[in-house]
C-alpha cells in the first residue's frame, strides 16, 4: 500500500540512503546463496542500520530489485514466475492479491512472528502463502495553498470531485498499472455499488480528471502541492495518493513547516494492506524465509513509518509522533472483501479503461 511510498520523494531530496540495491536478470541468488533478492515496487525503503543489523545477524546480503508501481511489479512477477528475478516479492496488496495467488506466484511459508500480526490485516485467502507487512489508506490529497488562494473549500468526498468548481483539478493513476489508481477505483465501487461506479466515472471524466501511468508521475510531477510537483511545475491541486502523504511533506522539508502543506479528503479513503511472499521458484528459499521474518519483526515494523510512510501491522509496534500528528489513519475508510475484488477486478479494469481512456 507504497504506495504507499515516499522512497522516490526522499531519494529525490537526498534524504534516504538505501543499501543493497542493484539490478540483474538472475537476481544474484543462483551464484551466491548468501544473497537474498527482494523484488519490490519503487517505494521500498529501510534505514541503513536496520538493514545492516539484519544482514549481520542472518548472514545474508540483501539485494533489492525495484519494478515500478505495485501493479507493474506483480504483473512482471507473474510473467517471470518460472524463472523469477528474486526470492521474495514485497508490495502485492489486497487489490492484487487474488491475481498473484491464482497465478501460483508464492509457495507456502508461515513467518516467525506472523502470530503478532493484527487479525484485521490477515487475509482470509492465501494466509499460508503471504505475510502482511504494512497498511495505509489511499485518499485524495489537496494542495492547501491553492484552495486558500482561490477562496474555495477543498473537497471532502467523492461527490465533491464531480462538482463544477473542481473541474480540471484532479489527477489520478491508471488503474491497470497502478495500485493507488486501482484502490481509488475500488473505493468508488464500494461507495456507489456495482451499478453506480461507472456513471460516477463518466461524471469524473466529464469534469476533467487527468490520468497518468503511476503514482510517482501523479504525485511528484502533476500535483501542485508536493515538493516534487512544485519543482516540476505541477498544476493539479488534487491527486490520488495516501493519508500518509502530508507528514512526508513536513518531515522531508527543510525547514519543516508547522503544518502540512497538503490535506486529505477523508471520505475518499480506501484501506490498503501490503504483503510479502516467498516466490514459488525462489533460488534462495532459506534466505527468503529469513527476509520475510525480518519484514514482520518489530525492528523493521517500527522503522517503516518514516521510510515508506505506511502503518505497521504488528501488535504493539510504535509509530512516530510526527507520523500520527500529520497522517493519522482514516477513521472510516472504504474497504472491500478480497473475494469481491477477485470476482470483479479484471472486468472493472476493462470497463474503466474503455470508459475513461478511450
Amino acid at each position: 500500500m507504497h504506495v504507499k511510498r515516499y522512497a522516490a520523494v526522499a531519494a529525490g531530496l537526498g534524504l534516504v540512503a538505501l543499501t543493497g540495491c542493484g539490478s540483474s536478470s538472475d537476481g544474484g541468488s543462483a551464484a551466491d546463496s548468501k544473497t537474498v533478492t527482494l523484488v519490490s515496487h519503487n517505494s521500498w525503503a529501510v534505514s541503513e542500520d536496520v538493514l545492516a543489523a539484519f544482514e549481520k545477524e542472518s548472514g545474508y546480503q540483501v539485494k533489492v530489485l525495484e519494478d515500478g508501481d505495485a501493479g507493474q511489479a506483480v504483473n512482471k512477477a507473474i510473467l517471470t514466475k518460472d524463472n523469477p528475478q528474486g526470492d521474495v516479492l514485497f508490495g502485492v496488496d489486497n487489490t492484487l492479491l487474488s491475481r498473484a495467488l491464482d497465478n501460483g506466484l508464492f509457495q507456502e511459508y508461515e513467518a516467525k512472528g506472523a502470530d503478532q500480526v493484527k487479525a484485521e490485516y490477515r487475509p482470509r485467502e492465501g494466509g499460508d502463502r503471504v505475510t502482511p507487512v504494512d497498511t495505509g489508506d489511499i485518499c485524495v490529497n489537496y494542495d492547501k495553498a491553492y484552495f486558500e488562494e482561490h477562496d474555495l473549500a477543498p473537497p471532502t468526498s467523492y461527490d465533491d470531485l464531480v462538482k463544477p468548481e473542481y473541474r480540471n483539478l484532479l489527477v489520478t493513476e491508471n488503474v491497470a498499472s497502478s495500485s493507488p489508481g486501482l484502490g481509488f477505483l475500488l473505493g468508488t465501487a464500494a461507495e456507489y455499488g456495482d451499478d453506480g461506479w461507472a456513471d460516477y466515472w463518466k461524471k469524473l471524466k466529464a469534469n476533467g480528471v487527468k490520468v497518468v501511468e503511476g503514482w510517482d508521475q501523479a504525485y511528484n510531477e502533476e500535483f501542485s502541492g508536493s515538493a516534487g510537483g512544485k519543482q516540476a511545475g505541477g498544476d493539479r491541486p488534487l491527486v490520488v495518493s495516501y493519508a500518509s502523504s502530508p507528514p512526508a511533506e513536513v518531515i522531508f522539508a527543510d525547514p519543516r513547516p508547522e503544518t502540512a502543506p497538503t490535506g486529505v479528503a477523508e471520505d475518499t479513503c480506501f484501506r490498503q494492506v501490503e504483503y510479502a511472499g516467498l516466490l514459488s521458484n525462489a533460488r534462495n528459499s532459506e534466505g527468503g524465509k529469513a527476509l520475510i521474518d525480518f519484514l514482520v519483526g518489530e525492528r523493521f515494523q517500527e522503522d517503516m513509518p518514516l521510510n515508506m510512510f505506511v502503518h505497521p501491522v504488528r501488535e504493539g509496534a510504535q509509530v512516530p509522533e510526527e507520523f500520527t500528528e500529520y497522517g493519522p489513519q482514516a477513521e472510516d475508510p472504504h474497504t472491500m472483501d478480497p473475494a469481491k475484488i477477485a470476482d470483479n477486478r479484471d472486468q472493472w479494469v476493462k470497463s474503466w479503461t474503455s470508459l475513461v481512456l478511450k
